[in-house]
């Protein structure tokens, strides 16, 4: 087993395996986790075992589509590469601690990390198709002002494993049709655990989904959208929230580093490789915020050159939040208007608030590393008194 082991170290060094390394089902255990590995670095997995890299996608298969953990359960594989993969590997799945449903069919999954955080996932069901709501990180690095999980904190990313955890636990109940990385966490600010996790969602081996099928919502990482495009180019929505510099500053802090024009021009960008033709544009309703004419006005100019689909979220309220949801003769005067200049503009329904899994409402359970959470409460208890 040390030789074993020990033929593996290339595949553990970042700097030899530019993908990633490879990940440990637990440290106890020191195997590797084969759950978040995706089809090359699998096949990357088996030829440091001295075996043949086609074994990739009889695992991927029994893993993603099968959904079988045990080795031995794998009855195409030779019985000495089974005993020899129960030597280094296991697929350890997360563990799952609440599956609650809501009245209108909406699922939702609090998920336990080893380290004691949890995430949440969200599945929406829709007439036509079956859409997962994945979380990167644990807490999130950022600082949107109407957002739940921002009051969190941050602990950490997640982990490959933990990410394509969450699809490879709703697919076992539900037929999982699209994903969106829209749950805790800003996706691009773990890009080589995200990406991994994406490639196997479209791998025919695993789980065989389209690239417009899988959305990578951000709030506007500008490097790495460009980084995207290049790698694995999947639909791309845009937390926007506010048609200039100045409100966008207050609402989406990352504005000050990556202004509305530098986003903009990034997203013109990336249209080139996307697999739609625009950009979805997201846009949450928060009441005399920015929600007036004035604004709508502004935000059909700032888009009228840029191939754009927008989505208005009426906001959801959490305990603490400074911000009320819009009337909705405003969120529907706004859309008449951004359609009434030929914008698609749809009103995202609210699926889930009766079990806090409604867009910016995901907490989980953040052991927090910045001071977020602390003086959150202590806002919450002043409005208390």
């Amino acid at each position: 087993m040390q030789e074993q082991n020990a033929s593996l170290s290339p595949l553990l060094n970042p700097s030899l395996n530019p993908a990633a390394p490879l990940e440990l089902a637990s440290q106890k255990s020191g195997k590797i986790n084969l759950l978040g590995l995706s089809a090359q670095q699998l096949a990357d997995f088996f030829e440091s075992l001295g075996e043949k890299p086609f074994h990739a996608k009889q695992v991927l298969k029994w893993i993603h589509q099968r959904h079988v953990t045990s080795f031995d359960d794998m009855s195409d594989l030779s019985k000495s590469l089974r005993s020899k993969l129960q030597d280094v590997a296991e697929v350890l799945a997360p563990k799952v601690i609440l599956n609650k449903p809501s009245s209108d069919g909406t699922h939702k999954w609090l998920i336990q990390t080893p380290d004691g955080n949890c995430v949440e996932s969200v599945f929406i069901p829709e007439d036509d198709r079956g859409t997962l709501c994945v979380s990167s990180q644990v807490g999130c690095m950022l600082t949107c002002t109407f957002c739940s999980t921002g009051t969190q904190g941050f602990s950490r990313n997640l982990a490959s494993h933990e990410i394509i955890g969450q699809l490879w636990i709703a697919s076992q109940k539900f037929r999982v049709t699209n994903v969106v990385m829209m749950g805790m966490g800003e996706p691009l600010l773990n890009f080589d655990n995200v990406v991994s996790s994406m490639s196997l969602m479209l791998d025919d081996f695993a789980y065989g989904l389209s690239r417009r099928k899988v959305t990578l919502s951000t709030s506007g990482v500008v490097p790495e959208i460009d980084h995207l495009g290049q790698v694995l180019p999947v639909s791309l929505a845009v937390s926007l929230h506010a048609p200039n510099n100045a409100l966008r500053d207050q609402l989406v802090p990352i504005n000050r580093k990556h202004p509305i024009e530098v986003l903009l021009a990034a997203c013109k960008k990336y249209l080139i490789v996307s697999p739609h033709k625009d950009i979805t544009f997201e846009y949450v309703m928060l009441d005399h915020i920015n929600d007036t004419e004035e604004h709508a006005e502004e935000l059909i100019k700032l888009l009228q050159y840029l191939p754009s689909k927008i989505n208005l979220i009426p906001f959801n309220p959490y305990p603490g939040a400074i911000y009320q949801r819009s009337s909705n003769n405003r969120i529907h005067r706004f859309q008449r208007q951004l359609s009434g200049a030929g914008f698609v503009c749809t009103i995202r329904k609210t699926r889930g608030d009766d079990i806090d899994a409604a867009c910016g409402q995901l907490v989980g359970q953040v052991k927090d590393k910045t001071t977020r959470q602390a003086k959150h409460r202590e806002k919450v208890n002043k409005q208390d008194v």
